[in-house]
């Protein structure tokens, strides 16, 4: 009997001992040992998905193990984000996240998931400068003589943007909080019906994805003011920031980033930020990514909660202002 309890004991302590090494925080020396899943909630060829694939791929060399790329559409993204939300904490299911996220909860706050408690902040992966555009007939040279026209001609002024509640339309928003001038929105479902009615006139300004209104600065057809990053855009050097133009502190921009379900270890978090900053180092990764209009970002995860919590605070105060927020 004496021997049978020893070796229930000892039996006892192998079973908690094997517990313990496959706990998430234990095995997080081992990480990753299988493929990892890694959503995103726009279909494929979106700027979601160019970058996934791009900075995926270089993670899959450095990580060991392959990051499977998978589509989850619908609800502004919002059914890939609650999807991952509900998944294991254990590094396995990964989210890009987007601007869309915050934007879309600065609007109805009554989403299925909470962005900032159900997700833990890995790094910021890429970001889509936009750039603030007049048509010539406008007659403005410059932010400031923008916002003097629309100060002397209030309500008049009309913008475009690729829809209600996006990134584009906050940011626009955005802007006329900080210069103090009054504008009309005008919005559209997408960005060519937008551009097209801005070469023609028949709008007075936009604030749209770099990448789309180049083209048409570069022809002469519209006339770039500023560009919404904190620095200037590589695929713009030449077109001053909304800082250098006269407005301290304005940021804006749709960006795309790595998070994990809340709960994830941070010993995991850490291997994740760091093949993904190596990702975005790589000169073959950021090339490839600024041929695509991005501007990589990086950093460290505590670093984007921060940028997290300060886009949260900025797009629910320009949801307020534009009458948005239910």
């Amino acid at each position: 009997m004496q021997r049978r309890a020893v070796w229930a004991l000892i039996l006892t302590l192998v079973m908690a001992l094997t517990a313990v090494a496959a706990a998430p925080g234990a095995r997080a020396g081992d990480f990753p040992s299988q493929p990892l899943r890694l959503i995103i909630g726009f279909p494929p060829g979106s700027a979601a998905d160019i970058t996934a694939r791009l900075v995926g791929a270089h993670m899959s060399e450095t990580l060991g193990q392959q990051l499977v790329i998978e589509s989850r559409t619908g609800a502004g993204s919002g059914i890939a984000a609650e999807f991952v939300a509900r998944a294991p904490a254990d590094g396995y299911t990964l989210y890009i996240g987007t601007s869309s996220n915050l934007t879309n909860a600065a609007i109805n706050p009554n989403l299925r998931f909470d962005f900032a408690k159900d997700f833990a902040p890995v790094t910021p992966l890429t970001l889509l400068p936009l750039i603030l555009a007049v048509n010539p007939s406008l007659g403005v040279a410059s932010v400031q003589e923008l916002v003097a026209l629309a100060k002397s001609k209030p309500g008049e002024l009309t913008y475009a943007s690729v829809g209600i509640g996006t990134v584009p339309h906050l940011s626009s928003e955005l802007f006329a909080v900080r210069t103090h001038i009054k504008l009309v929105h005008v919005p559209y479902q997408g960005s060519p019906p937008a551009v097209t009615d801005l070469l023609a006139g028949r709008v007075s300004m936009m604030l749209g994805v770099a990448s789309t209104m180049l083209p048409h600065v570069d022809s002469g057809k519209l006339k770039a003011l500023a560009v919404s990053s904190v620095k200037r855009a590589h695929v713009a050097p030449n077109v001053p920031t909304m800082v250098e133009a006269g407005l301290p502190d304005f940021e804006a921009g749709v960006w795309f980033g790595l998070v994990a379900p809340a709960g994830t270890p941070r010993p995991i978090i850490d291997k994740l930020s760091a093949a993904a900053n190596d990702a975005l180092a790589a000169n073959e990764v950021a090339a490839k990514l600024r041929a695509q209009g991005f501007e990589p970002m990086g950093g460290p995860p505590d670093e984007f909660a921060q940028f997290i919590a300060r886009e949260t605070v900025k797009w629910t105060a320009a949801a307020e202002a534009a009458g948005l927020r239910k």
